[in-house]
């Protein structure tokens, strides 16, 4: 397990709960907005962290921490995720994951396994801008539709997010996002922040009053709609 960084205490990455994040390193997208180039792309400046040192971390915590959220990088592109999260799921923890699905072979014997209460999945844009989004010409969505259907009838509390920015984003893409999860329980517009950290330079978020716009045009097609990164 590729794991390069631990946030020790929060109740942001886990709504509602205190959680500790644990973070993998690698992705197999290159969204030039990213905000963790370090998890990315300058993986040989992060130094590895070891599982038994989180797990011992995790261990003392107990009765302390509600829960542990797995995130990256992307979590899935560890083919040891599941046995990770089984481990912290038999201390007693409440699990969350945080994927870009596309790995939906791992995402369904997860889900499969019970080993994760809540999901969050990242939707980088309307499916026909995904290749400019996630800085791969040619990208095929297929394993991230299949991803969403996965979610959509596992039972499992879940949530879809999109990271807005201003150079790649339009209303039209948010109605067309919401054609593609119509029904979805709850959908997160996140607007883009420039954490210094970024794959590429750049890009820009929008204003509170167009963020509400986006949301207002998602509305017809989810239970839930609320902005994050707003003030």
């Amino acid at each position: 397990m590729y794991l390069c960084g631990l946030q020790k205490l929060s109740m942001v990455d886990y709504p509602g709960k205190l959680a500790a994040t644990v973070f993998t390193g690698g992705c197999n997208l290159r969204c030039p907005f990213c905000h963790n180039a370090l998890l990315v792309t300058r993986l040989d400046e992060t130094p590895e962290l070891p599982e038994a040192k989180v797990l011992a971390f995790l261990e003392r915590r107990r009765g302390l921490l509600d829960g542990v959220v797995l995130s990256g990088g992307e979590p899935l592109l560890q083919t040891d995720a599941a046995d990770f999260l089984r481990k912290v799921r038999d201390m007693g923890f409440a699990v969350k994951l945080d994927t870009n699905g596309c790995f939906p072979d791992r995402l369904a014997a997860i889900l499969e396994a019970g080993l994760v209460d809540y999901v969050a999945m990242d939707i980088k844009n309307s499916p026909e801008k995904y290749p400019r989004t996630v800085g791969i010409p040619g990208f095929d969505t297929a394993a991230v539709e299949e991803s969403v259907r996965l979610l959509t009838r596992s039972g499992v509390d879940h949530e879809f997010r999109t990271t807005f920015v201003r150079e790649l984003h339009t209303v039209s893409d948010v109605e067309a996002i919401g054609r593609w999860l119509q029904g979805a329980p709850r959908y997160f517009l996140q607007n883009f922040t420039d954490s210094g950290n970024l794959v590429q330079e750049g890009w820009h978020g929008f204003t509170a009053q167009e963020l509400q716009d986006f949301a207002a045009a998602a509305h017809p097609f989810f239970g839930q709609v609320e902005l994050r990164g707003v003030d």
